[in-house]
């Protein structure tokens, strides 16, 4: 899809278009060519050791791996938003749902948005498909993301997670974005997700670290400092069996701690920028369920 050229109309427009790129650029693996951009953001230029550690290991900038029934990577979520490419007649790129690939499509509907006639058909359509991306793909897992960053990603991450969520909440984005805040749709993702059931201590582990299913966002890091906090050895590798041996050596203290931070995570929903009401609640609710889940659990 490429974006006609910027008339004075679209200036507005193209600002918050590069601002969407560059921000999505700067969430991919650092190059030389990246020093530019975020010298421009006001950001240092992260090494490569700092987007491992953020993106890789804690927070991936992917939407399936926080809109996922299994919290990893590809599935009907990757392929959701693959879906989405095809429909505006787009070959989706390798990675369609990474958050720069999500991000870069969005300034350019932005772009083609800005660049027809008010009124005509092809803007309505263009709107339309902006208001779905915001919604759908975007609004429905990075606010819940950047929350992440901020508390396991390196300092250079955690300011770029900020702005971020300046740019994603901004009430500037024309009608599809005002549309898209006002609008009760919630989005598939979110409408199809598997309900916090009443599950047994053995099933804890896997709903802990899926977001979708228990609200929250587990990381490595968070992992380690719980353990720390019931005095226990964390595990290293992957984070379901190191929630597995916390329980193990301690069930009672550990279903307890997480019931805390289920909680904890329903306050940080509350807080976050998110410009959809409805998204908004179906995260707090998820928290909210998953700690009275484990609170029954624990004793």
């Amino acid at each position: 899809m490429s974006a006609p050229a910027v008339t004075r109309r679209q200036a507005p427009a193209a600002g918050r278009s590069e601002l969407l790129r560059a921000l999505g650029a700067l969430c991919e693996r650092p190059s030389p060519e990246h020093r530019r951009i975020a010298a421009s953001l006001g950001l240092p230029l992260p090494s490569g050791e700092e987007h491992t550690a953020t993106f890789v290991l804690e927070c991936p900038p992917y939407a399936s791996v926080y809109l996922g029934p299994d919290g990893m990577l590809g599935g009907e979520a990757t392929d959701r938003v693959a879906g989405f490419w095809r429909a505006l007649g787009c070959e989706p790129p390798t990675e369609p749902d990474h958050l720069a690939s999500i991000l870069a499509l969005l300034a350019a509907l932005g772009e083609l948005e800005a660049g027809e006639a008010p009124g005509s058909s092809r803007r309505a359509r263009i709107a339309r498909a902006r208001e779905v991306l915001l919604v759908e793909h975007l609004w429905s897992w990075v606010p819940v993301f950047l929350v992440a960053v901020r508390e396991a990603g390196s300092p250079p991450y955690r300011r770029w997670a900020r702005l971020v969520g300046a740019a994603l909440a901004m009430p500037a984005g024309g009608a599809s974005a005002r549309r898209a805040r006002a609008s009760a749709h919630l989005p598939l993702a979110l409408r199809a997700a598997p309900a916090v059931a009443e599950e047994g201590v053995d099933d804890v582990a896997r709903l802990a670290t899926v977001a979708i299913r228990s609200g929250m966002v587990l990381t490595r890091r968070r992992l380690a400092s719980g353990a720390g906090r019931l005095g226990l050895a964390a595990r290293v590798g992957e984070r379901r069996f190191a929630l597995e041996a916390l329980l193990a050596a301690d069930r009672r203290a550990t279903l307890a701690w997480l019931a805390r931070e289920a909680g904890r995570w329903e306050r940080l929903h509350r807080a976050a920028p998110q410009p959809h009401a409805g998204i908004r609640a179906f995260w707090q609710g998820r928290a909210r369920a998953t700690a009275a889940l484990l609170a029954r659990l624990a004793p």
